[in-house]
């Protein structure tokens, strides 16, 4: 089972563009879907959380930890996902893109100094390790920080 690829059942899915109310032969007619009397059948029904006056689950929960807004999602990647690449090539945010090694760049690239690299390379990344920068400066290449 693949989460990712779950679908709703059959014929379970409408169209918010369905007319209701509009007699009984649409299907929908009468009490449009709404039952009879109650607080949800008529117009100015509660919002969504309202618990009839009970303080509402959203403000029983305790408030914990903040949000940085200035947090950067960063794709780290290490020197042995490099050896794909041919000799002599310029590796950047882009061809890793194009080469399938990440799947989106979100805030930016750092490489990482776990594995070995054999080829040279010219990388051109946002962030880079020590370890990451000497094994490709050993290997012939050279890395630039964008």
């Amino acid at each position: 089972m693949n989460l990712s690829k779950l679908t709703p059942a059959e014929g379970s899915v409408h169209n918010d563009n369905f007319r209701r109310g509009r007699g009984h032969g649409s299907g929908n007619g009468k009490t449009a879907g709404k039952g009879h009397k109650g607080q949800k059948a008529r117009s100015g029904a509660p919002r969504p959380g309202f618990e009839g006056g009970q303080m509402p689950l959203y403000r029983r929960l305790p408030k914990r930890g903040f949000t940085n807004r200035n947090t950067k999602d960063i794709v780290a990647i290490n020197v042995s996902a490099l050896e794909r690449f041919e000799n002599d090539t310029v590796v950047t945010v882009e061809a890793l893109l194009e080469a399938g090694v990440i799947k989106n760049a979100l805030d930016g690239v750092k490489i990482l100094g776990n594995g070995e690299l054999t080829k040279k390379l010219t990388v051109k990344v946002n962030a880079c390790s020590e370890s990451a920068k000497a094994k490709i400066e050993a290997a012939g290449g050279s890395i630039e920080v964008i």
